[in-house]
């Protein structure tokens, strides 16, 4: 892997010269649009960079947008992986590995999910503060690379607490209400059943997805400092479930956006 990161970052650099991006975004479903807030310099398709996967889920557009963000030098992914695209564990995880060898020294990552609990609904925003892994994998499983970090990262502030904490006093001042809570990974791509949303809410979930805990692993074992949002887009805590369907969690995502948008614009400019 660790021939293949640098590879790709090899590949990357010849590109972008002497640009070193200091943070890196990945943009979630339907979340695509910060990226029009980007005075981007740099717009690499992932099909282009060696060893990277390409995305297959509709609204990821599959970009790699080097450029100035709040005055700090971004790399973002507008298009993220998910396991149920086929993918293993470890090419999820690769473009993680790769802003890291970039340069990158935190990580913003965003996300579309469903709620829980009755006091988080669809269209609020949540600042995760831990999470519970239920994915069928793990991007460290293998032979470790020291490289790349310990083959046992300790998982205890994998959500950054300094930054999790300026988060919320952020969106405060910003009068943007924001909840905190778990975020519960599952392998999709079917949404959950009845039983299913009522068992991960009594395990402690706050919001359920299928994305973010692999690359959130992956920046923990390489030190990376994390930063992650939800948008919540849809509600599963209801006695009686209405189906939601992929342009249901676009529209609600999109509509949500701007003031995600607004939080990480603010916070990046405090990095």
């Amino acid at each position: 892997m660790l021939r293949q990161i640098k590879e790709a970052t090899e590949f990357i650099f010849n590109i972008i010269g002497n640009q070193k991006p200091e943070v890196g975004i990945i943009l979630g479903t339907g979340l695509g649009q910060l990226a029009s807030e980007i005075e981007i310099q740099h717009s690499i398709s992932y099909q282009d960079i060696p060893n990277f996967p390409i995305s297959t889920v509709e609204s990821h557009a599959g970009r790699l947008l080097f450029g100035t963000l709040s005055g700090k030098q971004v790399v973002a992914m507008q298009g993220r992986f998910h396991f149920y695209e086929g993918y293993t564990m470890q090419q999820v995880v690769f473009p993680v590995r790769v802003m890291k060898y970039l340069g990158i020294t935190n990580l913003m990552v965003s996300n579309a999910c469903g709620s829980l609990i009755p006091e988080i609904k669809a269209g609020d925003l949540m600042v995760i503060n831990d999470h519970i892994n239920l994915l069928p994998g793990n991007p460290l499983i293998g032979k470790n690379d020291d490289d790349l970090g310990p083959r046992f990262p300790d998982m205890s502030n994998a959500y950054t607490k300094a930054l999790v904490k300026k988060g919320v006093a952020l969106a405060e001042t910003l009068n943007i209400p924001i909840h905190t809570g778990v975020y519960v990974a599952v392998c999709g791509p079917n949404l959950e059943t009845a039983a299913e949303y009522k068992y991960l809410k009594i395990i402690g979930g706050s919001v359920v997805g299928m994305s973010t805990v692999p690359e959130v692993i992956a920046a923990a074992q390489m030190g990376l400092p994390v930063f992650a949002i939800s948008v919540i887009t849809d509600e599963g805590w209801h006695e009686h479930l209405q189906p939601i369907t992929l342009s249901d969690v676009i529209r609600i995502a999109s509509a949500t956006e701007p003031k995600m948008t607004q939080l990480l614009k603010e916070l990046i400019a405090l990095l």
